[in-house]
């Protein structure tokens, strides 16, 4: 690919661009909207790309390609950092080799998401650097510089992406392809490695001195830009805001933050000096504000009212003009629904017509909640809805107890179920419990990507398939049943009559393909076993 062509790329597409053109070795993740297509196109350009169970086990599988000297992208939402920042903030200690650099894609104003939590945080409380781009140009730029900086301390690195960002189209001029200059290998390390207390101590210290010589380069070299213009009105904003405070204000002088963890403390000062009003234009949280305002610096930040949602140019505008009048309310959308001929429909009009206590989950089930089924009470996280389901058995009366059920995806219980599983067996409530699996041979909210209980890989070719209900029998349910829930001789509603009447541990697994992916699976099976035979292999869709 010439350097000097330019393509029109998604942030998403030109972040697996980035990561193919730095010889990454590895990319893998969780799929998470608006994450996914990361590493779809990275599997799609000619990369390695892999699906995880979840996203703790990508970050560490991620570790363990940096310390065989490789470099590791690592996709995931908002949400998913949550799953991951356990050994997050421990990798921070240690001494990593190849470049690690995780994405994290916020979703501010929630468009497919359980809330809108800002990721920033992550990286002041991690201790990582972080790097913000603005559109698709940066984030091919930032993703390279991540695996730079992430290899020259030792360090994982945060890419924030947005929704914005992901998904809207920039051009993009490709630079050189540029793999690390490190060849796989293992050198043991063990105080840099092996984080027991006496380890970490110093390693922390050690951090905290990586943090000051980051911020220090972020000073004087770091990827942050000017946009010159009128002093009188100084903005400093970092992300999709840069492009916002732009457009609002063409006349502004724009400070484009690109590393925002740690800030440029000395760019920022000069700046603040350098103009007669500043105001700190950021989507989510006062972060950046926050730490100016600590700082001593006289700048302005937004009415609490615009920390909710996503910013825009009419925000913006509002927001420079100190506007707090009430804003129009968005125009109606159509509300989402389960698609006609999905198997989750059946499963939730039984549910909602026997008045069930529904502890549900996160995934396309998770509509059954809107109407016409209203059949779902509570929705937390990935995996919650066999723990709250337990938990609501342990506490309401006998005959309400055995009203509750826990329903759960095949995805979603591969991603965080089983432990719950684990729970049910070792603390059993009174009444048991009964764990509905709507079963649907895909990962289909985030696009129909595979899992390990669909025995595909991520570029849709055959590997091993992790069976659901032998898994949940090996941990100890004896009782574990399998019905189409279309099928009439299956009889889903009286199985599932049979097993809430139950005082014991049941799983029911409610098994039909989605109804989108099931062309799509028709195909890669029958690929599957002609490339079993040596004439094909799996197709791409």
């Amino acid at each position: 690919m010439a350097t000097n062509q330019r393509l029109l790329l998604s942030g998403n597409e030109a972040v697996a661009l980035a990561a193919l053109h730095a010889g990454t070795h590895l990319g893998t993740g969780y799929p998470g909207t608006p994450s996914t297509e990361i590493l779809e196109a990275l599997d799609q350009l000619g990369g390695r790309a892999q699906w995880a169970p979840n996203e703790k086990v990508a970050l560490e599988v991620a570790l363990g390609v940096s310390l065989a000297r490789g470099r590791s992208l690592v996709t995931m939402k908002h949400v998913g950092v949550n799953v991951a920042a356990d050994p997050l903030f421990t990798a921070a200690y240690m001494d990593l080799v190849g470049g690690l650099v995780l994405i994290s894609a916020d979703d501010p104003g929630m468009a497919s998401s359980q809330n809108e939590q800002d990721n920033r945080h992550y990286a002041r409380a991690a201790g990582v650097p972080m790097l913000e781009p603005a559109d698709a140009q940066e984030a091919y730029d930032f993703t390279r510089t991540a695996f730079e900086l992430s290899e020259r301390w030792g360090i994982p690195v945060i890419l924030r992406m947005t929704t914005r960002i992901c998904h809207a189209r920039t051009q993009v001029r490709p630079g050189p392809t540029r793999p690390g200059a490190l060849q796989p290998g293992f050198q043991r390390d063990i105080p840099g490695r092996v984080m027991i207390p006496a380890h970490a101590r110093p390693a922390h210290r050690k951090l905290r001195d990586k943090l000051a010589q980051i911020a220090r380069w972020n000073d004087a070299e770091g990827p942050n830009r000017v946009y010159d213009g009128d002093r009188r009105l100084g903005i400093i904003a970092s992300g999709v805001s840069v492009m916002h405070a732009r457009e609002a204000a063409p006349e502004a002088r724009v400070l484009s933050l690109g590393l925002t963890w740690p800030l440029p403390m000395e760019t920022l000062r000069r700046f603040v000096g350098e103009v007669d009003r500043c105001v700190v234009i950021e989507e989510g949280d006062h972060l950046v504000y926050e730490a100016l305002r600590a700082d001593g610096l006289a700048v302005e930040g937004k009415p609490e009212m615009y920390r909710f949602g996503e910013l825009n140019v009419p925000r913006v505008r509002r927001i420079l003009a100190g506007d707090t009048s009430p804003e129009a309310a968005p125009p109606a959308g159509k509300p989402p629904e389960l698609c006609k001929g999905c198997s989750h429909r059946e499963v939730f009009e039984v549910l909602g017509r026997l008045k069930y206590i529904v502890a549900g989950d996160i995934g396309c089930y998770t509509l059954g909640v809107l109407p016409p089924f209203e059949a779902m009470d509570t929705c937390v996280d990935m995996g919650a809805a066999i723990g709250v389901g337990l938990g609501l058995r342990h506490t309401l009366p006998p005959e309400e107890a055995r009203r509750v059920v826990s329903v759960i995806g095949d995805s979603t219980f591969v991603h965080s179920g089983l432990t719950g599983i684990a729970e049910m067996v070792y603390n059993p409530p009174p009444t048991g419990h009964v764990v509905l699996i709507v079963d649907n041979d895909t990962t289909a909210m985030t696009g129909r990507q595979e899992h390990p209980g669909t025995g595909r890989a991520l570029n849709h070719a055959p590997t091993q398939k992790m069976d659901l209900a032998q898994v949940c029998r090996a941990m100890g349910v004896k009782n574990v049943q399998v019905v189409d829930p279309q099928k009439p001789e299956d009889d889903f509603e009286g199985v599932l009559r049979d097993l809430m009447g139950r005082d014991e541990l049941s799983v029911l697994i409610a098994r039909r393909p989605c109804v989108l992916a099931a062309p799509m699976i028709r195909r890669y099976e029958q690929a599957a076993r002609e490339g079993a035979t040596g004439s094909a292999q799996a197709p791409t869709p």
